[in-house]
């Protein structure tokens, strides 16, 4: 022991004389028992960290799931969006057909329309007629289409991939041509016979 502590000790000690026997006995220092230290319960930190862990699981589940619904609903989207394109190519080719001045002149001429003769022109200062006013008949009218066929072409296209409209757009199309080509057919043939009767008149 120091110096220090020693003076200390005698200190006490002189001071104790003094005092009564009993309390210096009190005074004496003992040795204290070690106390056991208390720890804490593991249940609730277990279930916290179960917990934890099933939430993130649960979260990452959920996760993916909402991607492949996300996934599911894109592919669908896609695809209608491709049979729209694809139906959209054909009005649009149905369009370009109806606009061609043959095919509606051929329409004209089936519905028993003839392309005008030679008019007569009326001078309204002096009141005469210039020029001999002929007739419209279906004789007069030239032939629309022409004899020779379109050479068949030897590679097939390719068909794109249609859904259940485009391909119920496709057949109405196919029909129309159907219907155009028996049309052209009537014609060539009413044509033929109109010439044919003219020829022998």
């Amino acid at each position: 022991m120091s110096n220090t502590a020693a003076a200390a000790v005698r200190s006490v000690r002189r001071i104790a004389a003094w005092a009564d026997p009993v309390a210096l006995q009190r005074a004496r220092l003992t040795v204290v028992p070690r106390v056991g230290r208390s720890r804490a319960p593991r249940l609730p930190f277990i279930a916290l960290i179960t917990a934890i862990l099933l939430a993130g699981v649960i979260g990452l589940l959920m996760f993916n799931t909402s991607m492949q619904q996300a996934a599911f609903v894109e592919a669908r989207l896609q695809t209608q969006a491709d049979n729209l394109a694809a139906r959209q190519q054909a009005l649009q080719s149905d369009l370009q057909q109806l606009d061609d001045p043959q095919v509606i002149a051929a329409k004209a001429q089936a519905h028993g329309m003839v392309i005008a003769g030679s008019p007569a022109v009326l001078n309204v200062p002096s009141g005469k007629v210039e020029g001999t006013p002929v007739p419209a008949t279906a004789d007069s009218t030239p032939q629309l289409w022409a004899r020779n066929p379109k050479p068949a072409t030897t590679a097939p296209k390719a068909k794109p991939m249609m859904g259940p409209s485009a391909s119920a757009a496709a057949k109405k199309a196919a029909k129309k041509a159907a219907k155009k080509a028996a049309k052209k057919a009537a014609n060539k043939a009413a044509l033929k016979a109109a010439g044919a009767n003219a020829a022998q008149h």
